[in-house]
Formats: C-alpha cells, sequence, structure tokens
C-alpha cells in the first residue's frame, strides 16, 4: 500500500523551521558623507558670495560716481558766471561729437552688412545662372565703388566690356577680374607688412603683454584697412563685429591648425625646436597675423574668387621670413 502524504504542520518553534528560514537581511550601513564634494560646495558657495560682494562693492562705486558727476554738472549748469558757461559749451561739444561717432558707427555698420550682401547675392546669381540677378549683383558692385579715383580706369572697362558678355557668370568674372583683382594686389601688401610688424615687435619685445597688445592693436588696425579698402569704412563697433566674423570663419575652415602646420613645413620641425623662444613666437604671430588678414579678405570681399588669384597664407610665408635687400624697406 501506498504511503499518503499529509500536510505537515509546524509550530513556530519548530527547530527545522527556524533551521530552513532564511537569515533577515542585514540593513545597510549608511554611507560616509563625501567630504570632497562638501568641500566644492562650501568653496562654491563662498566664491559665489564673494563674487555678489565684489559686484555689489563695484556697482555701488559706479553708482557714487555717477550721482557726484550728475550732481557737478547739474550744478556747473546752474550757475551764470563763467564756469556755467564753458560747463554749458563743453556738454554741447560732448553731445555733438557723441552723436557725430554714434552715425559714423551705424554708417560703417550698414556699408559692411552691404558687402556681406553682395557677396551673398553674387554667390546665389552663380549658383541660379540667373543673368538678370547677376547683372544687378555688378551694378550693386559698380555704384559701391562709384567715385574712387583707383578705380575710375577699371570702372570705364568694365563699362566697354560689359555688354560683349553672353555666359551665365562671365560678368561677374569680368568684375572680377577689372575690379577686385587690383585690390586683392593691395590687400596683400597691407596683409604682408601687417604680419612683419607684428613678427618683428613680438620678438624683440621686452615684455610679454607689451607684444599680446600690439597684436591685438595691430590686427584690428588691419580688419579696418582690409574692409575699407572693399568699400566697408567700418568704426569701432564695425571692426569688432568683423573680428568675430573673420575668427568664426577661422574656426569654420581650421585655420589656426593650417597656420601651425605650415609654418612648421616651412621652417621644418627641427629648426623650429632649435629657434629661440622669441624668435618662435615672432614667427608664429606673423603667420597667424597673416591668416587673418586672409581671412578678413575673404570675409570682406564682395565677390567670391572666380578669376582673380586667391591670397592665401602658404604664398605669404616665404616673403614673411625673407630677409628683406634693402634695410629702408
Amino acid at each position: 500500500m501506498t504511503e499518503t502524504r499529509r500536510p505537515r504542520v509546524f509550530a513556530p518553534d519548530d527547530p527545522k523551521l527556524v533551521a530552513d528560514a532564511p537569515e533577515p537581511p542585514l540593513p545597510e550601513e549608511s554611507a560616509p558623507p563625501d567630504v570632497a564634494s562638501e568641500a566644492a560646495l562650501r568653496r562654491e558657495t563662498g566664491t559665489s558670495i564673494g563674487g555678489l560682494f565684489l559686484s555689489a562693492v563695484a556697482a555701488l562705486a559706479g553708482l557714487a560716481i555717477m550721482v557726484s558727476f550728475a550732481s557737478f554738472v547739474s550744478t556747473a549748469l546752474a550757475r551764470e558766471d563763467w564756469i556755467g558757461w564753458i560747463a554749458t559749451a563743453l556738454l554741447a561739444v560732448i553731445l555733438a561729437t557723441g552723436l557725430i561717432m554714434a552715425g559714423r558707427e551705424l554708417v560703417g555698420l550698414i556699408r559692411l552688412g552691404r558687402l556681406t550682401r553682395m557677396r551673398r547675392e553674387a554667390e546665389t546669381a552663380l549658383a541660379t545662372q540667373d543673368r538678370a540677378r547677376e547683372r544687378d549683383a555688378v551694378t550693386a558692385l559698380a555704384s559701391a565703388f562709384r567715385g574712387r579715383r583707383d578705380l575710375s580706369w577699371n570702372l570705364a572697362r568694365l563699362r566697354d566690356h560689359a555688354g560683349d558678355v553672353r555666359d551665365p557668370g562671365d560678368l561677374l568674372r569680368l568684375a572680377d577680374r577689372e575690379l577686385l583683382a587690383p585690390l586683392d594686389a593691395t590687400a596683400r601688401r597691407l596683409v604682408l607688412k601687417s604680419a612683419k610688424r607684428v613678427s618683428v615687435v613680438t620678438a624683440m619685445s621686452p615684455m610679454v603683454w607689451v607684444g599680446m597688445l600690439f597684436v591685438m592693436v595691430e590686427n584690428l588696425r588691419l580688419l579696418k584697412s582690409l574692409a575699407t579698402l572693399y568699400g566697408g569704412r567700418p568704426g569701432g563697433l564695425g571692426a569688432l563685429r568683423l573680428a568675430r566674423m573673420v575668427i568664426g570663419h577661422i574656426v569654420a575652415t581650421g585655420g589656426l591648425a593650417l597656420t601651425d602646420d605650415l609654418v612648421g613645413q616651412f621652417l621644418g620641425q627641427d629648426l623650429l625646436r632649435r629657434l629661440s623662444r622669441r624668435l618662435g613666437e615672432g614667427v608664429f604671430n606673423g603667420a597667424l597675423t597673416a591668416r587673418i588678414g586672409t581671412a578678413a579678405i575673404e570675409v570682406t570681399r564682395p565677390l567670391p574668387f572666380l578669376d582673380a588669384e586667391p591670397v592665401r597664407v602658404r604664398d605669404l610665408l616665404p616673403e614673411l621670413l625673407r630677409r628683406p635687400n634693402n634695410p629702408a624697406t
């Protein structure tokens, strides 16, 4: 006979049940506090409080200076003696010159934007092969250069040969060849002279900050000169905007790495290591100024390079490092 299994009932204190029962999980120990995180938090909080304190002090000092100046001006203008008349005349001069400067900055920004629009219209006309848009682009370019004595003969040649153009794109190539190619040659000389100045001053500067200040001022002057050459004539704000555009163009095209590679290939890595630190910095800063100048030419030029030869850094480096035959040049 088979034995029938019946359910077994265990008592709560049965030793078998106690032996088979799983052990209850031990409570997890609390993790020790992250000392580094707390220190970083305290340091960040202290820095933010210190920065807020310094900002509040600077704002209060600026407000005090403004209130004192406003009180001085109002007191001087209220006087009816010679001090009041001089204060009134000086205030009138300040307002007049401020309006003139603001107007010049606005005109410079408008002219700089006009160069960008002309280039965009020319690129669109070339892409679509629209002859009407191409004629409009060349007309706008000729009107922008009208009145310049250095381009009067070139404008006359453009008018004489414009009627002979038949194929799409040839009119823009004619304008590029007749109007912008001579300006490219002048721009190339400007970039080369500026790069040489930067190279020499950086190599001979007794203090680093003097060389850095000269490089910044020289590059801004070069940007303004190139924009003025192509019809932009920007002011201070226009030069800063142009610098932002040039930096964006260099970053987009990888120009910094290209400049470093070109300097290394031209001089040789071993020679660069043997050069003095100042001389190496001068060479690199001069090459970087040349790269900024060529990028500024591409940004401010109202037409893309079509028939004219582009200005490249690799073409400027041999002349940048060449010893001049005439010391006066």
